[in-house]
């Protein structure tokens, strides 16, 4: 049985309370405190961007550090795939692309499955100056979360995995 208050929902944080059906003009607090932590999370992901784009080679954009990381974990890839997979525009990848090309982080090569087309891969130096950079990540997050038990990391990147597919519509 259900605590009710004077406005008719339920006091506990059950069904029916202002929890699990918030009014037009209430404020549900579980999704404001969410917003509120996804935008610091956000904020300072994208300051970290920047920092390690530089660490990666002074004169790469943080945007571009993105690409880095995609064609690291999957590999070679043409540029409409990958401008498909950032939601940006064929333009705005090819600027991005050649500027990686012009500090040797990527090249392009035929691909071997059309001859027509073109893929663009991570090159040698471009892998060893991200790893340095990602191992570096790595070691940081191990240290900050250091008083974490495992199982709390685990969690929060299971947690994470499933908002990020819940967004791209793999989940759920």
């Amino acid at each position: 049985m259900h605590n009710t208050g004077a406005d008719g929902t339920a006091a506990d944080g059950g069904p029916g309370s202002a929890d699990h059906a918030p009014h037009a003009d209430h404020v549900d607090h579980v999704f404001l405190s969410l917003e509120r932590e996804l935008a610091v999370f956000l904020r300072r992901a994208r300051a970290s961007s920047g920092e390690m784009a530089r660490e990666v080679h002074p004169d790469l954009e943080p945007a571009a550090y993105g690409l880095l990381v995609r064609l690291a974990d999957i590999g070679a890839q043409r540029a409409t795939d990958l401008a498909g997979f950032f939601g940006v525009g064929k333009a705005t990848m090819s600027r991005q692309l050649h500027a990686l090309e012009d500090l040797g982080l990527v090249a392009r090569e035929p691909d071997p499955a059309d001859g027509r087309a073109v893929l663009v891969r991570i090159t040698d130096e471009g892998r060893e100056r991200f790893s340095r950079v990602r191992e570096g990540r790595r070691a940081q997050y191990a240290r900050r979360l250091a008083a974490w038990d495992r199982t709390e990391v685990a969690d929060l990147a299971r947690l994470l995995h499933r908002l990020n597919a819940e967004q791209e519509g793999e989940c759920c």
